[in-house]
């Protein structure tokens, strides 16, 4: 499963504040209280990631896939959801 520290790694980030993650395969990700407030997600893969919690404050996340994502008690204030698929088994 891929953690927010590999997250960070695999791309070199100090932050996932205000990243560009365009187009990411962030699938079965753990992103549990995760700041990504500002973040850049447009055409992400997001299947099945955990954002219990997690800060999408103003987040891109158009055309993102957002199949059995936990989004409990996320923060979507101004979150850009268009063309988002947003489905739940």
């Amino acid at each position: 499963m891929k953690t927010i520290e590999n997250i960070l790694n695999q791309y070199n980030l100090d932050t996932l504040k205000n990243v560009n993650l365009r187009g990411a395969d962030l699938s079965d990700a753990d992103l549990r209280d995760a700041d990504l407030s500002e973040a850049n997600l447009s055409g992400a893969n997001l299947s099945g990631a955990n954002l219990t919690n997690a800060d999408l404050e103003n987040a891109d996340l158009t055309n993102a896939n957002l199949t059995n994502v936990n989004l409990k008690g996320a923060i979507l204030t101004n979150t850009i959801l268009v063309n988002s698929l947003i489905y739940a088994n």
